[in-house]
């Protein structure tokens, strides 16, 4: 029963909602109605459903947040570091937008992808891309504004990345060590909680070895991060300057960037080449 503008993108819509439930879905469709009424008009357009999509994954902006010039500078490298690094990591899932508007509870600022499909089975390559690209915020930080400089605002991605390598030793059977073997069992735990958990079923010898590993691997992918950043500075600094400029990239002008900055490099080097070949011939 809503009015939908001609000009929506169901492909990008579906792509976007990969994995919603049904109730999430018609959310998003009453939250973009509300938003299409509220300004004024009486077709749903793109804008009203990516704005509906991102209350209900992230939550509200904070209009009435204030912040400081350096916070917002910092936000946008962080952001354009995870970018930068899942856009140069096979199998990453394309960029879709980045932004540097506070939304939610505490986001300053976060970066979406666009799902091909949703996908239930992944690598041990594609899960240690996943934590590149998570790593890639405090990564830029470090490069941009050094070591000692680093932020608090990458509590959550070094949260999630470690997770993964946890569960990469634990559950699916990745070690080195302990290849195709899970280090626990299915359980409850103390906690009581509805979901099944590996409960911990192994030496204190085998969780010093985790504990090792997880920590090898992850200075192992935030070096990686670091040195693909250092050497893709300049997209760094030309999108983060934009980004503080417009707020929010969609992800078609993220790739158009790179694109032209790969041509750009392509044309130098070609001159470079023609240079060389001059000076052979003379």
């Amino acid at each position: 029963n809503v009015k939908v503008d001609p000009s929506v993108d169901y492909a990008a819509l579906a792509h976007a909602t990969s994995g919603f439930s049904g109730a999430d879905l018609a959310n998003i469709v009453n939250e973009a109605a509300l938003l299409a009424v509220r300004n004024g008009r009486k077709l749903v357009i793109m804008p009203d459903f990516d704005e509906a999509i991102e209350k209900v994954i992230i939550g509200l902006k904070k209009k009435s947040r204030v912040e400081k010039e350096k916070e917002r500078v910092c936000v946008a490298y962080h952001e354009t570091g995870h970018a930068l690094v899942s856009a140069f990591t096979q199998g990453s899932d394309p960029v879709h937008k980045i932004t540097i508007l506070p939304r939610g509870a505490g986001a300053l600022g976060y970066t979406m992808y666009r799902s091909e499909d949703e996908q239930l089975l992944y690598t041990k390559k594609e899960l240690l891309g996943k934590v590149d690209g998570l790593l890639g915020g405090r990564a830029a930080e470090e490069v941009i504004f050094g070591k000692d400089e680093i932020t608090t605002g990458a509590s959550n991605d070094i949260s999630r990345a470690t997770d993964i390598i946890k569960r990469m030793i634990t559950d699916y059977g990745m070690s080195d060590k302990f290849k195709n073997m899970t280090l626990g069992k299915s359980g409850r735990g103390y906690g009581g909680v509805s979901e099944p958990e590996l409960v911990r079923e192994f030496s204190e010898e085998t969780q010093k070895y985790v504990d090792n590993e997880i920590a090898r691997i992850m200075d192992e992918r935030y070096n990686a991060a670091v040195k693909l950043l250092k050497s893709k500075r300049d997209l760094l600094e030309v999108i983060a300057k934009r980004l503080l400029e417009i707020e929010t990239m969609e992800g078609k002008e993220f790739l158009e960037i790179i694109e032209a900055q790969k041509h750009c490099e392509a044309l130098a080097l070609e001159a470079k080449k023609s240079k060389r070949s001059k000076k052979t011939e003379g």
